[in-house]
């Protein structure tokens, strides 16, 4: 909080051009702290007035004419300021303000205010021009100024409420009432703060979406907390399980199936309770992997080791073909939106209505998703919401709305969501048919968790042209996007869109398509930005930005199913799931409940390799009945999918108001979705029957 005097200048309106004469002395706000936890944009003024994008500001005489200094200021460039001084002492300050008064004559009493003539424009020009800048300056004693300790956020409020653009930041202990230049540290803008908090509030957002595994502050280890307890058990266990390796070999052999399903069962305990152990799970899956392989490759005995190492060699080349695949599709995307490609879209979501406005974001949502990962579409929307929603818990519902609907987005094609992508590399799925059969229940699963979630929305129909707008003092200016925006957009989506062409046209496998379309994009934005020397645009700097421990994750989680693959246990499991659940339909519904609390990732690698294509060719109901439940139920919970927890995040949404608020709308959408599967292969069969 300020101080008593500065509250009470807070509370007074702002100040008229003719009224500001009348306040006697410059007024002082020293600094009054905000908490370190809080974002950078807390940090005191000195830190802006050090960068290289802080306003300039320039010296001039009382006695210097209006258009030398005009022309000072323009050089000085955008939001720069003239301090006005005569013998060492400030007299005032000018702005461009202070110079379009002059130009405008806008007074209700010309030949008392306007300063130029106005029946000789060129006469006009001239004469103000020479006129000393004096005539013209903010007084010194109608400034109010702060001190370098002062906080960026207090300085913007100030600035804010008393309608001004430009604030001197002074030394501490000097004299407002008899300021000389010695005792000027600098001038801040409105604009300069501004685009202070709008960076800030950027790189806020992408260390979130750098370490989305860090995000719940309630599992970080504390000194002596749960989170160190955890990790020193998790330890304890490697320790331990290293010491029976080499001395119990022999029951080791008798006893490796159960060695294997007990390291899978440990290393998932750890993945799904990552943040209490407060250990990654990018570093257990590849553990697990390492000593599964091991375990199976030492002490089966079911081949000589060059055939086990042959099948060791096989699994990697399948799951090195997934994480490529990624590794290039997650850059493809972090580079169009490094160069602001998504802001044509979502700036053209001018609407007045929340119903409409629900409909036409969920809408948008499912298809963006089809194409892009469900995690940057679910961020992107999400902190579009802020800018049109006030309320928090609006904001809220429209996010748990996000979540669904980039959710069955990613269902429909071989592209959107990871498991759906993870089937179609692996032959389970093919392009035409994962589009054709699954886009129906995808919408239908939409809309009706939609309807049911519209329900809660307030009834208010406007918007009133969405949020009213800041004060145009407090209103932070847009970052431009690049002029290559377009163009980077382009070619980004058409490089994701063509990978499934790609294939079908080459027979090569998707992830050379993928890195294709990266490599085009990758000259593409290297001629674009050759001298500009652009590096935050480029590629280089998107891979520097990637969640390779999710990419690593990913390898480590596979390569473990692979094992309990080779080993033949998965088929044990598959024989012992279709005894319990003769249904598809049954065994597809439990995976994709079991999504919304297991990371659906291993779920459905260990179903591909549980059930044969021979039993099961490629496009079975089983598989596309696996892609769409496992992509979907992930959101019956919010901590069933990457999209929910980044909501978690960004809108501090907890377990328990999604689960009454949303868990719902979710599993009617859920059900919904498979009815509208299972009622369009009747009507095709009734139909191919038929003819």
């Amino acid at each position: 909080p300020l101080g008593r005097a500065a509250q009470r200048a807070l509370r007074r309106p702002a100040l008229r051009p003719s009224a500001a004469r009348m306040m006697p002395l410059p007024i002082v706000y020293p600094a009054r702290g905000f908490t370190a936890a809080e974002s950078s944009a807390a940090a005191e003024v000195s830190t802006l007035l050090g960068d290289e994008s802080a306003p300039k500001y320039v010296v001039v005489s009382a006695d210097d004419p209006i258009g030398l200094v005009a022309s000072e200021l323009s050089q000085a460039g955008r939001g720069a300021s003239a301090i006005v001084q005569d013998g060492g002492i400030v007299v005032g300050i000018f702005t461009e303000r202070d110079y379009l008064k002059a130009l405008s004559c806008a007074s209700d009493n010309p030949a008392e205010e306007c300063i130029v003539p106005t029946d000789d424009m060129t006469l006009q020009t001239v004469e103000l021009f020479a006129t000393p800048v004096r005539a013209f300056v903010t007084p010194a004693a109608e400034l109010i100024t702060v001190e370098p300790s002062c906080t960026i956020v207090s300085a913007l409020r100030l600035m804010g409420a008393r309608g001004i653009r430009h604030l001197p930041v002074i030394k501490p202990g000097a004299s407002p009432a008899r300021l000389d230049v010695a005792s000027l540290v600098g001038v801040l803008s409105i604009g300069a703060l501004a685009d202070w908090v709008q960076r800030d509030s950027e790189m806020l957002q992408s260390r979130f979406i750098d370490r989305l595994s860090e995000m719940n502050p309630r599992f970080r280890s504390q000194p002596g907390g749960s989170g160190q307890v955890g990790m020193l058990a998790a330890i304890g266990v490697l320790f331990a399980t290293a010491i029976v390796l080499f001395t119990e070999q022999t029951w080791i052999t008798a006893h490796w199936q159960l060695v294997m399903v007990g390291s899978f069962v440990l290393g998932y305990v750890g993945i799904i309770f990552e943040e209490l152990f407060d250990l990654n799970k990018g570093a257990v899956g590849l553990l697990m992997a390492t000593l599964m392989w091991a375990v199976y490759i030492e002490f089966s005995g079911m081949g000589d080791r060059a055939f086990l190492e042959e099948q060791l060699s096989q699994h990697l080349a399948e799951v090195s073909d997934i994480c490529f695949f990624l590794l290039a599709a997650s850059t493809i995307v972090e580079v169009v939106d490094a160069h602001q490609g998504f802001r044509a879209l979502t700036d053209r979501l001018q609407v007045s209505s929340k119903s409409t406005l629900f409909w036409l974001v969920g809408v948008l949502t499912f298809f963006l998703s089809a194409i892009l990962n469900n995690l940057t579409v679910t961020i992107v929307m999400v902190s579009l919401m802020r800018k049109l929603l006030d309320s928090d818990d609006e904001r809220k519902l429209f996010g748990a709305m996000i979540v669904i609907a980039a959710n069955a987005g990613g269902v429909w094609t071989p592209i959107g969501d990871v498991t759906t992508t993870m089937l179609w590399m692996n032959g389970q799925l093919s392009t035409a048919h994962t589009i054709t059969d699954l886009f129906a229940c995808s919408l239908v699963s939409l809309i009706a968790s939609m309807a049911v979630l519209q329900l809660s929305v307030e009834p208010s129909p406007q918007l009133a042209a969405g949020v009213p707008p800041p004060p145009p003092a407090l209103a932070a200016p847009k970052k431009p996007a690049p002029s290559s925006a377009g163009l980077v957009l382009g070619v980004g989506v058409g490089a994701l869109l063509s990978v499934p062409v790609f294939v079908e046209k080459t027979g090569l496998p998707p992830f050379m398509g993928m890195l294709t379309g990266l490599g085009a994009l990758w000259v593409v934005t290297d001629a674009l930005h050759a001298e500009e020397q652009k590096e935050e645009l480029q590629v280089p700097a998107a891979l520097s930005k990637l969640d390779t421990s999710g990419i690593l994750f990913f390898l480590g989680v596979l390569m473990a199913i692979g094992a309990l693959d080779a080993s033949g246990l998965l088929k044990q499991l598959a024989v012992a799931l279709s005894n319990a659940f003769p249904s598809d339909e049954v065994v597809a519904a439990i995976i994709g409940v079991a999504s919304a609390l297991i990371d659906n990732v291993p779920l459905v690698a260990a179903t591909m390799g549980m059930y044969d294509m021979a039993q099961y060719p490629q496009d079975a109901q089983l598989w596309q009945l696996i892609a769409y439940c496992a992509g979907t139920g992930g959101s019956i919970l919010v901590i069933g999918s990457a999209s929910g927890v980044a909501l978690m995040g960004l809108e501090s949404v907890d377990f328990i108001w999604y689960l009454k608020k949303a868990s719902f709308a979710a599993a009617v959408g859920y059900a919904a979705g498979i009815a509208a599967y299972l009622g369009q292969g009747a009507l095709f069969s009734h139909v191919l029957s038929a003819s």
